[in-house]
């Protein structure tokens, strides 16, 4: 079975505030070091496109999106080339996702065959949360490439957005079938059997373990607890989160889940300690404080819960349970 792996540009791309700089401040930057010698070829060959696409590549390496936006769309005028309309597709949906799905569909009709500016393409409607839309594109590709990875691992990502977890798991298998050796793309299949209580969470854990010769990962073991939590045998749960820790003792999550164990099982002294125990890991673990406080409350010790919760708030202002929290403690 012939698989068509094809690897995106990089989308790395930070957009610049400064979309209001005129052509002459433009001028003066390109006229120095490192573009100036680019700049001077420009300028005795204005017509080549591969000029320009250097200039904005360097350009774009060098955290200066906007010119580069300019370089890259100035080539594809010359000369419609992929690469070219990669560059302007990727910069575009980094801050402007809308201009990037226009640019897209008049790039597209140029370049009908391009997998790349179509996964772009899904991508820009993704930003905008044209979620469906995004999935459809992912469809049409896989209509006439059903082996294309870049695209399969994309519709598993939209999929998981939606919330539809047998459809991100058929992604998923098809993907591991294709690349068994993908870890991060196995991990995430793993996880998704784990959430949905399926034993092959348990069958695919103990495959990568068995890969796993250094003994490095602490995913499998991880996710085996998980499995064990979400079927309710707490006993396996914390004997494999122990593992996870013991392979990994920053494996933050870990201790979460281990002390949420002892939390519902109303051990609380037991559960603050596997929080705490979190916090000197990694005193910025949000979710660590917030549990702390959690126990604190349940023991009495209002004052201290409220610091708690105010702590994890003020590690992360997205973290909504801490602030009401934080708010009704009394």
């Amino acid at each position: 079975m012939k698989v068509s792996i094809l690897l995106l540009f990089s989308t790395i791309l930070l957009v610049s505030c400064g979309g209001n700089k005129n052509e002459a401040a433009y001028a003066e930057l390109l006229a120095q070091p490192p573009y100036a010698a680019i700049t001077d070829s420009i300028g005795r060959e204005p017509d080549r496109d591969d000029l320009y696409f250097r200039r904005a590549v360097l350009l774009n390496r060098n955290n200066l999106p906007e010119p580069a936006l300019a370089d890259f769309r100035k080539a594809w005028s010359i000369n419609a080339e992929e690469p070219y309309a990669i560059g302007v597709g990727n910069i575009l949906l980094e801050k402007r996702p809308d201009s990037a799905t226009a640019f897209l569909q008049q790039a597209i009709r140029d370049l009908p065959q391009s997998i790349f500016l179509r996964i772009l393409l899904a991508r820009s409607y993704d930003a905008q949360k044209e979620t469906d839309k995004a999935i459809l594109v992912c469809e049409e590709i896989l209509h006439t490439d059903p082996n294309q990875l870049n695209t399969l691992a994309l519709k598993a990502e939209l999929l998981e957005k939606k919330n539809d977890a047998p459809g991100t798991i058929a992604a998923l298998e098809k993907v591991h079938q294709l690349v068994p050796s993908n870890i991060q793309l196995a991990n995430k299949l793993m996880y998704q059997y784990a959430e949905t209580k399926n034993p092959k969470a348990l069958t695919l854990a103990d495959t990568m373990l068995l890969r796993d010769s250094m003994k490095v990962s602490a995913d499998p073991l991880y996710v085996k607890g998980l499995y064990y939590v979400n079927t309710g045998d707490n006993a396996n749960a914390l004997r494999f989160f122990d593992q996870t820790i013991q392979r990994s003792h920053r494996y933050l999550n870990a201790y979460i889940e281990k002390g949420k164990i002892f939390f519902n099982q109303k051990k609380i002294p037991e559960a603050l300690k596997t929080f705490q125990l979190a916090i000197t890991v990694d005193a910025a673990f949000a979710d660590a404080w917030y549990w702390i406080g959690r126990c604190q409350e349940l023991q009495g010790q209002k004052a201290d819960a409220k610091l708690s919760y105010e702590k994890a708030f003020s590690l992360d202002k997205t973290f909504v349970e801490a602030k009401e929290a934080m708010e009704k403690v009394r």
